[in-house]
């Protein structure tokens, strides 16, 4: 593993759990920070803005701040920047996301029919996932509205269980609406892409930590990043074993990734 120059690091399931830090995650981090090992937190979260996710991040103890995150939101918007430049977007995601989505014309309820949104953008679940809402997305994607989705989970780990994701009312979406959605979270290679340039690396020698087997780990070797799957968060035996592919290495938390890397004192 000394051939490992660069870290990615899934944050909900590997770092938190409802935000609140899991055992030992903030002394790895410190660990890596030490050692100078450049990192990046890459997430599918949708629910807050890079600066307000540093923010908790950094109240709880992690030494971390908004350049070191990258988000599905703002891989959307730079997307959405470069392919559909002006296009009018009617968002349906639970949280406010806005500050990550420059550029970003966002179509408003109270804006009027005049204002027909030319893509449909899905986040992430919750209480804006009403009948009403998926809808009304229905609608216009069969009139030709585009459909982007964040990421495509299915669900999260939260301090009371497993919750349902926006990837379980896409796939219904998309089998409705007879197309299928472009997305531009974990796992396109668009975001490992973005995470690559972020951290100036070579796929060869970065290392991919996450609790989703296929979004995060699976996804990361595919494109030439070594992945490391955590017993935390999301992660359930059956899924392990039943997965298409093997990460290189599980560990049981975050905590254990020093001593995986060999830096000293771990």
């Amino acid at each position: 593993m000394e051939r490992i120059g660069a870290v990615l690091i899934d944050i909900d399931g590997v770092l938190t759990v409802s935000w609140e830090p899991l055992p030992g995650a903030v002394e790895a981090m410190e660990a890596l920070r030490a050692a100078e090992v450049p990192l990046a937190l890459v997430t599918n979260t949708t629910s807050r803005t890079r600066a307000a996710i540093a923010r908790r991040l950094a109240d709880s103890g992690f030494p971390v701040g908004p350049d070191d995150i990258l988000t599905a939101p703002a891989v959307t918007a730079a997307h959405l920047r470069e392919r559909h430049p002006g296009a009018r977007c009617l968002l349906i995601n639970t949280g406010d996301v806005r500050g990550d989505l420059s550029g970003v014309p966002l179509v408003e309820e109270e804006d009027g029919e005049g204002a027909v949104p030319d893509v449909v953008v899905l986040g992430g679940a919750g209480a804006a996932f009403t009948y009403a809402a998926l809808n009304r997305a229905f609608h216009l994607v069969q009139q030709g509205a585009v459909l982007v989705a964040m990421h495509r989970n299915l669900y999260w780990r939260t301090a009371d269980g497993l919750d349902l994701d926006s990837g379980a009312f896409l796939l219904g979406l998309e089998h409705a609406a007879r197309t299928e959605a472009v997305v531009t979270g974990k796992p396109s290679g668009a975001f490992f892409a973005a995470a690559l340039a972020h951290l100036g690396a070579d796929p060869a020698r970065m290392l991919m930590v996450g609790d989703d087997i296929e979004t995060d780990v699976l996804a990361a070797q595919h494109h030439g990043i070594t992945g490391v799957l955590v017993r935390t968060g999301k992660y359930r035996p059956e899924t392990h074993a039943a997965a298409e592919g093997a990460p290189d290495h599980v560990v049981d938390s975050f905590a254990d990734v020093p001593a995986l890397l060999g830096l000293p004192g771990s």
